[in-house]
């Protein structure tokens, strides 16, 4: 038994499998875990050194998972969500209308909410708000807001856009500079398009009234590869407009003449129609609404 407990990983080094996993290096997993670099590479390794195998192959694209690390990557995403349904329940039990509990997606959270969300807090000292970033069918506590990626309001829901359906083709200016500003759609149909094969943000969407195919496509398992590929300069990518206002602004992506089309998809923010809201909520509704509209999207 002693010996069993000694293998179990730390809390702290699943999370940072787990974001290796989906970011593909430990520098950027570094900065979605808030650990440096370092820090999380010896999380990793001493990992590795627990289960007695490479978690992951370090190759030229990035770190891969290995079958062993696949295994792990699984049993991690089901031991940290476990810890996130407890930690929902618990918060329950505290008196009180100011927890609010919202479903946040990943990439969202990332590229566009966890960077404002400061001026909340900042503002709302008094309000927790606790994040996840799935819900699975077993879980006794659900979120009280959900904020979702599609095309129209589901049943039962209220619901509020906030933006997305303004996508742009972009890359890194290294990218244009060696291959040309594009002029026309057919430009761009002789570059490298990044997509991730589960988001309906894809090369036929902008072209398909233009009867133009892409001649070369890289597919990764994450959208957030594809902005870190796009970053590099490693080809263009399909990216709404408010995920990536600070690069633009900054010039680490370019939208070479304005390409892009109006997408059917957009972020929306999601609330049970059956249940009243709390004052909390009402509060951080008004701050994001506020947020979102000063993108002009």
């Amino acid at each position: 038994m002693a010996s069993g407990r000694r293998r179990l990983p730390s809390t702290t080094a699943l999370q940072v499998l787990l974001a290796v996993a989906e970011r593909g290096s430990t520098s950027a997993a570094a900065e979605s875990t808030s650990l440096s670099q370092s820090a999380v590479s010896k999380q990793l390794l001493a990992l590795e050194a627990l289960i007695g195998s490479s978690a992951f192959a370090r190759t030229s694209r990035g770190m891969i998972p290995t079958e062993v690390g696949s295994i792990y990557i699984e049993q991690a995403r089901i031991a940290l969500k476990a810890m996130e349904d407890a930690a929902l329940r618990v918060a329950r039990l505290k008196p009180g209308p100011r927890v609010l509990r919202l479903q946040v997606p990943p990439i969202f959270g990332d590229r566009w909410l966890l960077p404002r969300f400061l001026r909340f807090t900042e503002q709302h000292p008094e309000i927790e708000v606790q994040f996840t970033t799935f819900v699975s069918p077993t879980q006794s506590e659900t979120p009280d807001a959900i904020f979702r990626f599609l095309t129209e309001p589901l049943p039962g829901e209220e619901t509020s856009y906030l933006f997305g359906r303004e996508v742009l083709v972009v890359s890194a200016p290294s990218y244009w500079e060696k291959n040309g500003t594009p002029e026309t759609i057919e430009d761009l149909a002789d570059g490298v398009m990044l997509e991730h094969p589960q988001t309906p943000l894809h090369w036929h969407y902008f072209a398909e009234s233009r009867g133009k195919a892409v001649r070369h496509t890289t597919r990764f398992g994450y959208y957030t590869m594809v902005i870190r590929a796009a970053l590099a300069g490693q080809g263009m990518a399909l990216i709404p407009r408010g995920l990536i206002l600070d690069d633009l602004a900054a010039g680490k992506l370019v939208n070479p003449n304005g390409f892009g089309y109006r997408s059917d998809y957009g972020y929306w923010f999601a609330k049970p129609r059956d249940i009243a809201p709390i004052a909390s909520m009402r509060i951080f509704e008004t701050w994001l609404m506020a947020e979102a509209a000063g993108m002009g999207d």
